[in-house]
């Protein structure tokens, strides 16, 4: 999952959306400098990777980038799913889309001066780039991936990697479609397990359907 579906995935609690936010910029006993609800959003977030790398429907999604992708295969996935997140907004979410990235963005920068070095680099392009409404149309996901691959230290490719949703879309918005209501139960039980029921009611203003059990 990428920064879309874990802002989305973190319910409402601001401080949860910003350790999950800074989960991957945060190693060792950094952490311990952080309060104890974002300590919690950093634990949601490896729980949702952890989870995401492991679903059955998501390894079928890797594999099929693998032969051209290789090692940046994964990533490349998240990316694609935080696309179909946006295209399907309205199914997952009652917030407006572009309403909920400008609150995500107003909590993060109301946190700036705690952000990690990295992440901090980061949400200045995120924010001027508006990246989160952005995953949602494919010149904006061109844009993302060439920036992606400009900065790898490997040739990883990705500048390829829109072409190749192009010629494998169904297959990979089908994945996601399997996928993603997996997601949210995991997320909403592991929200419950770190004693935040009432993380869906807060500064993001964001609800997360139900997802239709059949």
């Amino acid at each position: 999952m990428n920064f879309l579906a874990h802002a989305l995935l973190s319910g409402t609690d601001p401080d949860i959306l910003f350790g999950n936010f800074v989960a991957d910029s945060i190693k060792g006993k950094k952490i311990e400098a952080y309060p104890d609800k974002v300590r919690l959003g950093v634990d949601l977030h490896r729980a949702i990777d952890s989870y995401t790398d492991t679903h059955p429907v998501v390894v079928e999604s890797v594999a099929r980038l693998r032969p051209e992708f290789r090692l940046f295969s994964a990533v490349i996935a998240d990316i694609y799913f935080d696309h179909f997140l946006a295209r399907n907004w309205t199914a997952y979410s009652q917030a407006d889309l572009h309403v909920f990235a400008a609150g995500v963005y107003r909590i993060l920068l109301k946190r700036y001066a705690i952000l990690p070095p990295r992440s901090r680099r980061i949400l200045p392009w995120m924010m001027a780039q508006n990246w989160l409404v952005g995953y949602a149309n494919l010149r904006d996901l061109q844009r993302v991936f060439n920036g992606m691959s400009r900065r790898s230290a490997f040739d990883s490719g990705m500048e390829k990697a829109v072409d190749f949703l192009k010629l494998n879309y169904a297959e990979f918005e089908q994945d996601f479609a399997r996928f993603f209501p997996d997601m949210i139960l995991f997320a909403t039980d592991k929200l419950n397990e770190l004693n935040l029921p009432d993380a869906l009611a807060g500064e993001t203003m964001v609800v997360v359907k139900h997802p239709v059990q059949g």
